[in-house]
């Protein structure tokens, strides 16, 4: 073998012994300089019987992209496989390699670097360009890859979190995680009780009963869904949800008072500029330090102004110091104090009122959310990384694209080695 040979397999990594490089040159293909390699594919043995008198009869020549270490140059390997003919069993053969696949122009190396882009936030117009395919390999690559994801019906995680996210043509689909280890137990297209109902039936009675709490937000149908799939399942509501549902009430409220005084009046603009203050909690508020507002003319600590603010009325009150309590409750997972509350008698707003009723009618699965551990934390927090590949994207208008380029980008398929990627190429 000449020095050239093996310069150019050090430099391109190329580890056949089968493929011996002759020479290189530059050449303008499309108005892009490129770098082209001439090398040749040897046929040693006749594949059928292993012969090694064979009688030659030319070459094919395939033009072969393959990456490059620096991107400076896009690399071609003109590759020429022998045809041969054995004497032995008379079967007509050619030379075939690892470096690319039969009846294929593109390398196993560049789909390699393609699929191993795809598990990074990144659109498929700049993959393609970084590693001189078309749209529609890197298409055809992110396509092979959704065979890998094939369900099994034998094992359910203990602790599972339910909700539903905007995808393909703004439809909200089903996801489910997995509470304790936060990886995707499924994505369907719908979140219709139907389909869930019939996807955990393939489960086998033993992997549902191994469910022991299912965390969501108040959707009414999916505590259905989990009565008839999981019989040992305690339903768990989320305590951001509870929260948010019970300071929305609070906002309407605030929001109805507020318009029942002239907006010049001081009560209005107590009410209406410092509307974040009503939202924290008031251990938070500032108590010592007060600061001039020229919206109410006055130099008011932020505890001043929310206190000054519920006074306006008998019914913001009580809301407000409910919604503080419930909140410390929650927090502090008192389920005694908070079955206290969702039973109060005050006066209080009517769409706090309904959502106190709301609470009763879940009053188990509620208390259940405030002394678990379990929420749908992990499950916000992957919807909004389902929302950057959308948008990196700019949109789906295939659901398998979609759940295939979600699977590749969560961290247990970064974490793999390259090699077992490349299987799906």
């Amino acid at each position: 073998m000449s020095s050239l040979n093996h310069c150019i397999k050090f430099e391109l990594d190329v580890k056949d012994e089968n493929i011996v490089f002759k020479d290189y040159f530059y050449k303008s293909i499309k108005l892009q300089k490129h770098k082209i390699y001439e090398a040749e594919l040897i046929q040693p043995a006749c594949p059928f019987c292993g012969s090694l008198d064979l009688l030659h009869n030319g070459h094919l020549i395939t033009n072969i992209r393959y990456p490059t270490a620096n991107a400076s140059l896009p690399v071609i390997i003109r590759l020429a496989k022998q045809r041969v003919k054995c004497r032995d069993c008379d079967h007509w053969s050619m030379a075939q390699s690892e470096l690319v696949n039969k009846y294929c122009s593109i390398s196993n190396a560049s789909k390699l670097k393609v699929l191993s882009a795809l598990t990074e936030d990144r659109s498929i117009t700049s993959i393609a360009r970084e590693n001189n395919v078309s749209i529609n390999t890197v298409q055809r690559v992110l396509g092979n890859c959704s065979h890998r994801f094939i369900d099994s019906y034998e094992y359910l995680p203990a602790h599972l979190a339910f909700d539903e996210f905007k995808g393909v043509d703004r439809q909200l689909h089903f996801i489910c995680l997995d509470g304790d280890s936060h990886q995707v137990v499924q994505i369907l297209r719908t979140r219709y009780k139907k389909t869930l109902l019939k996807y955990f039936g393939r489960f086998s009675p033993q992997a549902r009963a191994n469910v022991r709490t299912v965390t969501m937000d108040l959707n009414f149908y999916y505590q259905d869904i989990v009565r008839a799939c999981f019989p040992n399942a305690q339903i768990v509501i989320d305590r951001f949800h509870m929260i948010q549902m019970l300071t929305r009430s609070f906002n309407s409220l605030r929001v109805q008072v507020m318009k029942t005084f002239d907006k010049r009046s001081r009560q209005y603009q107590l009410l209406k500029s410092p509307w974040r203050l009503y939202l924290k909690k008031f251990d938070e508020l500032e108590k010592v330090h007060p600061r001039y507002n020229w919206h109410y003319k006055d130099c008011l600590t932020q505890a001043q102004v929310v206190t000054e603010g519920i006074n306006t009325s008998t019914a913001l009150e009580n809301s407000y110091n409910l919604m503080q309590s419930f909140i410390q409750a929650v927090e502090t997972g008192n389920t005694h104090e908070l079955k206290s509350l969702i039973n109060c008698q005050d006066q209080i707003g009517t769409l706090m009122h309904k959502t106190l009723l709301t609470f009763k009618h879940n009053l188990t699965a509620v208390l259940n959310g405030a002394a678990l551990p379990y929420s749908n934390g992990c499950l916000e927090g992957f919807n909004r990384k389902i929302k950057q590949i959308e948008r990196t994207a700019f949109g789906y208008s295939n659901f398998t694209n979609l759940l295939t380029r979600i699977r590749l980008e969560e961290d247990l398929y970064k974490e793999k080695e390259p090699n077992s990627l490349l299987m799906v190429a």
